[in-house]
């Protein structure tokens, strides 16, 4: 069971911050939660918000302004924390984009990542407590996630259309494959064998489903003043994929705004409107 590290009052609802002994990682994990008023009366949507790097369990929660919202509309928002903390693999910290803080939401398959990084399942095992300990509905849970998180919400909910059933991101690292950040995060915890690469990449997984698995439609809002657009993101990437297997999309493209919590406050609102909509 997870241990309740703090609680604050919010909104009518609770903010809390959680530990518990993850299995997948092998360490104890941090997450937070929004429990909005009235949660327990009924069942729930869920919703999980994956942070980009060097982010942890925090930041969703104090800087995007979601609460509001999330208590207007009655959805319990989760978010996990970016990587293993404590795991002692030498160098982990070394880099702000690879190790410490830069999970990627991949399981590792490299030594010596390979024993604590194993971000994917965390995801999973994270949902299903969820699931076990709050007054979550388990026919209707969201997913969404910002940059490297916003990779691993389109990655884990195209894994899994059974266990996620809307999607949505803030300028994610859409084609990780074709970037340098994915691409040093791949090599070094998945290894050379870009086979298996495809595998967390969303615009690959996209471009080989066959049909929609997402009808009711994705939504991405990408800055256009992100000096990371051109570089590491490619939405145009992910965008094409959709078109091709008949994918319903929306891309907002939005004049003047960058890649921090800025651009994802101003728009968050919307994003948790749509996964409402979605999950009824």
């Amino acid at each position: 069971m997870p241990d309740l590290l703090n609680e604050h009052a919010c909104f009518g609802g609770v903010q809390r911050f959680h530990s518990f002994d993850s299995q997948a990682i092998g360490l104890p994990m941090r997450y937070s939660v929004y429990l909005p008023p009235g949660a327990g009366d009924k069942p729930l949507p869920v919703l999980f918000y994956l942070a980009g790097l060097t982010c942890t369990e925090e930041t969703f929660m104090i800087k995007a302004g979601a609460q509001r919202v999330a208590a207007e509309e009655g959805i319990i928002l989760v978010a996990p924390d970016t990587s293993p903390r404590g795991a002692g693999v030498p160098g982990e910290t070394d880099n702000w984009d690879f190790g410490v803080g830069a999970g990627f939401y991949v399981d590792a398959v490299q030594e010596p990542w390979s024993r604590h990084y194993r971000m994917y399942s965390h995801i999973l095992e994270l949902r299903q407590l969820v699931l076990d300990t709050l007054p979550a509905d388990p026919a209707r849970v969201g997913i969404f996630g910002h940059s490297m998180g916003g990779l691993g919400a389109l990655m884990l909910a195209l894994r899994n259309p059974d266990l996620f059933r809307s999607v949505s991101a803030f300028a994610p690292i859409a084609a990780p494959m074709r970037c340098p950040w994915g691409r040093k995060a791949f090599g070094g915890y998945l290894g050379p064998d870009e086979a298996l690469w495809r595998q967390y990449d969303a615009t690959e997984l996209m471009a080989g489903m066959q049909g929609a698995p997402f009808p009711g439609g994705i939504l991405i809002d990408q800055g256009l003043a992100d000096k990371f657009l051109a570089e590491q993101l490619y939405p145009e990437a992910f965008e094409a994929a959709c078109l091709g297997v008949g994918q319903p999309l929306t891309l907002r493209r939005h004049a003047g705004y960058d890649h921090g919590y800025y651009f994802i406050s101003t728009f968050v609102e919307d994003h948790l409107r749509f996964h409402r909509r979605v999950l009824g």
